[in-house]
């Protein structure tokens, strides 16, 4: 069931397109999985031979940036196309906004079922929630307030049960069961599947631990969490085939941040929580057999703020009064287009917000044994505005082309920047602003325009 408590989604027309075959898709996303925590970049010793294959033979991106150096703020960018800080889901464990139009309320209008499998943390997963995913788009939903473990407590459709197996392999298990009632009802199918490794702490499925018995138990254990996802990312591609779908289905793989310190940037400077490229580039395949026949690998500036849009584009849907996107379609460039440079650059910004704790075990077991009304144990996530378009405190950072600008703020209200060319200095480590200071002026004003366009979102203008 569906409850659409955006007002803007009321409002909102949805057109669709004329195609006879519209694509289903699959967005499966990793929790912190790192730049370099895949065997095809060579730079770790975690063994993903899917992974790899899909690299190998699909479209490969290498400079893909989460949208924020955090989880839930990434996530919800993927849903909305929008920097997080558009919609106040500042940090870990902040939430959607019900004002937000979201991916599967978009794809849901066009005739698609939509379902979300594994890891939430976008607000709480109790079924009057207004931002659960179930009154976010999604008919179908298995998912924890938080990333969850082995044989763990799951809301499934707002009921709480207790599952057995390997955390990876229940969210696609589940996932599986929706894409062929999707195809029974000859339907087109968006699934969401948002895997809760390998974020700490690290336990490895049975078997997956073995892999590494020359690594350290930590690594150990961290490294198995990797090769679990790639088994379930395996057994997700071999089971779409055997359904006689896979040629008409788009299957896109990223993670949410950067690289934790067990984990691998494969040379870049920065970890989770930082806007250095090691806490923002990750890895990022698509396949869609029919479209992408030969494999390629881009070096095209891209990011989770531009799935939104892309997905959009891929099913033919058009939102009218659609909010202000930070993403743009990677269609074109899907379809076989070349490198060119992005129309609008990437910006990111840190705003100084306190994380919220979400221990998934213990708020599903009250879920459970103590429902309570979500307004009892969640923040309101609908308030707006009282944010000053003036100071903009935190650290941020503009990405347009090869060249990053860091804006830095000091404890005078000053801020310091600094720039780098990414294509002879992905590691960050020459500082280039005192040889362009024109370009250093130019970013930096284009950097404050967005920052005050974000506030204005914040504020809750595009809502008007």
């Amino acid at each position: 069931m569906r409850h659409l408590t955006s007002l803007l989604i009321l409002a909102a027309v949805a057109t669709t397109s004329l195609a006879a075959d519209k694509p289903n898709i699959i967005l499966c996303m990793a929790d912190d999985q790192g730049y370099g925590d895949v065997g095809y970049y060579g730079a770790s010793p975690v063994k993903t031979p899917v992974l790899d294959e899909m690299a190998r033979t699909a479209l490969r991106f290498d400079r893909f940036y989460a949208a924020a150096p955090v989880c839930s703020p990434t996530r919800a960018s993927v849903l909305t196309g929008r920097h997080p800080n558009r919609l106040a889901c500042f940090s870990w464990g902040h939430s959607l906004r019900p004002q937000e139009t979201t991916i599967a309320e978009a794809l849901h209008n066009a005739g698609y079922l939509c379902g979300h499998f594994g890891k939430w943390h976008l607000g709480s997963t109790r079924a009057d929630s207004p931002v659960c995913p179930g009154n976010s788009g999604f008919d179908e939903w298995l998912s924890a307030p938080n990333f969850y473990e082995n044989d763990s407590l799951m809301s499934h459709n707002g009921k709480v049960i207790q599952t057995k197996g390997e955390s990876s392999q229940l969210a696609v298990d589940f996932a599986l069961n929706f894409m062929r009632e999707a195809k029974r009802q000859d339907k087109p199918f968006l699934a969401v599947v948002w895997f809760g490794s390998p974020h700490s702490p690290h336990i490895a499925g049975k078997g997956f631990g073995e892999l590494y018995a020359d690594q350290p138990k930590a690594k150990r254990e961290f490294l198995g969490e990797l090769s679990g996802i790639d088994a379930a990312v395996g057994n997700l591609r071999k089971e779409i085939r055997e359904m006689g779908i896979v040629d008409n289905t788009v299957l896109w793989y990223t993670s949410d941040n950067g690289a934790l310190g067990v984990g691998s940037t494969a040379g870049l400077s920065g970890l989770k929580g930082s806007l250095l490229e090691g806490g923002l580039r990750v890895p990022t395949i698509i396949e869609w057999p029919s479209v992408i026949t030969k494999p390629r690998i881009t070096n095209r500036v891209s990011g989770t703020v531009d799935i939104y849009p892309t997905v959009l584009e891929l099913a033919g849907v058009t939102m009218e009064k659609q909010p202000v996107l930070d993403g743009q379609s990677l269609l074109p460039l899907i379809r076989g287009g070349g490198d060119e440079p992005r129309r609008k650059p990437l910006g990111f910004w840190v705003y100084p917000a306190k994380g919220r704790s979400m221990q998934a075990g213990r708020m599903l077991a009250e879920q459970r044994d103590n429902p309570k009304p979500w307004h009892e144990v969640e923040p309101d996530p609908s308030q707006t505005g009282g944010y000053s378009t003036e100071n903009l405190p935190g650290p941020s950072a503009w990405l347009d082309g090869d060249f990053k600008l860091h804006r830095i703020p000091a404890t005078n209200g000053e801020a310091k920047f600094t720039l780098f060319n990414l294509k002879s200095d992905p590691a960050e480590k020459k500082d280039l602003a005192s040889d362009h200071p024109d370009r250093v002026a130019k970013m930096s004003a284009d950097l404050a325009t967005w920052r005050k366009s974000v506030v204005s979102s914040l504020n809750g203008e595009d809502y008007r």
